[in-house]
């Protein structure tokens, strides 16, 4: 269980100045634990703190890293049952998914130890004309400096994760702000790497006010930014950042074809999972599914069953797929675009219908597509489903988005599979599952309104690293 009580990491030292934000239990909206908050002033001297650690992380061996992260797989490990708890509460999140997220936790920081030790670089030949006679060239990849980290209340532990665990790999210091709704699991990672001995200043975690959270994006001390959260506010990150690079994680609604060599049971197994998983508080939740005209009615049918087969209720129930959105605002605005979506001529196939924060898996058809719960990033256990006769058109409808984050394609037919991989405008093509699959070692991102750069552990490294080149000149007689 929580404790009651949970302070924050100041220059990888535990701080409990107040108690002032509450954290409820998302299902019972009781208060379940209270969380130190930081200042303005906390945050800049951790941002200080940061910039005195970037020598000494630069400086610290890649097996010293990988000890550091080592531990941290270890110790998560021996607290799977408490995090996992720990995120049914904070978040409303299934108790079979949190223990799913811890696993992808661990997971997390197993690569970034195994990535640790690999980073490299790259002899070039020069002699590329006569003028380079006698040079060799030859590069290598250097920790760009503090950096600072916004995460999401979606997956508390791993997208943190993905910010966390691929810095202290590269070597880089950082300053973390977790969701100020769901900060615990963040703060039990920096519990865990208070015990390690980094570096002074490697590491803060800091819950705050969105408003007291200026510095985390415009302090020029900062040598990059990443943020995972909605496409609003991370394009208002970007404008304000400054000089410092930016990689953004931000929203979709994603799409998934269904062709008409499809296995029909296999893709509604799949859809009903990448729809709902989580209440569909996923940014590569299945929102958009288009199906082939021949498989349209079955599948149809099929899907509408098995998605009022779900079990909504408590999270920490074993039974429990659907749990509570967020909040009961969050499920009052989807609850709002699904009846939007009806008065403009969308039919409700199943669900709808709202209790609090707990709203019922739905599915929809035939919703004009510029309703927001087509054009829009849904954001909970919301589908909607249309029919296509022409694969070209099917890609093409996947396109009409703002988004690109990932899609899936459910086809057999391998020069479908290569046109939909050449002409999607997203970050990856999934062929034979939804989109909502990732695992943690993939280069995961998108493109359009769904951001920039490209996180899974390796990638991210690349992104929080920098070139630095070398070359040599041999004089010749």
């Amino acid at each position: 269980m929580l404790e009651s009580v949970y302070p924050l990491y100041l220059a990888n030292e535990a701080v409990q100045p107040n108690t002032d934000l509450e954290v409820a239990d998302k299902y019972t909206g009781e208060v379940a634990a209270r969380v130190a908050l930081a200042d303005a002033a906390m945050i800049d001297q951790a941002i200080g703190a940061a910039v005195h650690a970037a020598e000494p992380m630069r400086k610290l061996p890649p097996y010293e890293r990988q000890r550091v992260l080592n531990h941290c797989v270890a110790r998560f490990t021996e607290r799977a049952d408490e995090l996992a708890m720990l995120l049914c509460i904070e978040a409303g999140k299934p108790i079979k998914d949190s223990r799913g997220e811890v696993t992808r936790l661990i997971d997390t920081f197993r690569i970034a130890a195994e990535e640790s030790v690999r980073i490299g670089g790259e002899v070039m030949n020069l002699e590329i004309s006569p003028r380079a006679r006698g040079y060799r060239g030859m590069f290598k990849r250097v920790p760009i400096g503090p950096c600072s980290f916004i995460s999401p209340f979606n997956f508390p532990l791993n997208l943190a994760a993905h910010k966390v665990a691929p810095a202290i790999a590269a070597g880089c210091p950082f300053v973390l702000k977790p969701a100020s709704r769901t900060p615990i699991g963040a703060l039990i990672i920096g519990e865990v790497l208070a015990e390690t001995d980094l570096p002074k200043g490697a590491f803060s975690i800091l819950p705050c006010r969105r408003d007291g959270a200026d510095l985390f994006t415009t302090d020029d001390r900062l040598k990059l930014l990443s943020f995972t959260g909605s496409p609003a506010v991370g394009w208002d990150l970007k404008a304000r950042a400054g000089k410092k690079k930016v990689v953004l994680e931000l929203g979709g609604n994603a799409a998934c074809v269904v062709d008409a060599d499809a296995d029909l049971t296999d893709a509604v197994e799949r859809i009903v999972v990448g729809a709902f998983y989580q209440s569909g508080q996923s940014c590569i939740s299945v929102q958009r599914v288009l199906v082939h005209e021949r498989l349209y009615e079955t599948l149809r049918e099929r899907l509408v069953e098995a998605t009022r087969a779900l079990l909504m209720g408590d999270p920490k129930d074993e039974d429990t797929f659907i749990g509570p959105m967020i909040s009961q605002g969050e499920a009052e605005r989807l609850e709002s675009w699904i009846t939007s979506a009806v008065k403009a001529g969308g039919k409700l196939l199943c669900g709808g219908r709202r209790d609090g924060a707990m709203l019922e898996a739905t599915l929809l058809q035939d919703v004009p597509r510029d309703q927001p719960i087509c054009a829009q990033e849904a954001f909970g256990p919301v589908a909607v489903l249309s029919r296509f006769s022409n694969f070209q058109d099917a890609l093409d409808e996947v396109n009409n988005s703002v988004f690109g984050l990932q899609a899936g394609i459910f086809t057999r037919d391998i020069y479908k599979i290569q046109q939909a991989w050449d002409e999607l405008e997203v970050g990856g093509v999934v062929i034979g599952d939804v989109p909502s699959w990732r695992v943690d070692n993939m280069p995961y991102g998108g493109v359009k309104d769904s951001g920039l750069g490209r996180e899974g552990v390796r990638f991210a490294m690349d992104e929080m690293t920098e070139i630095r080149n070398l070359v040599i000149r041999t004089p010749t007689k």
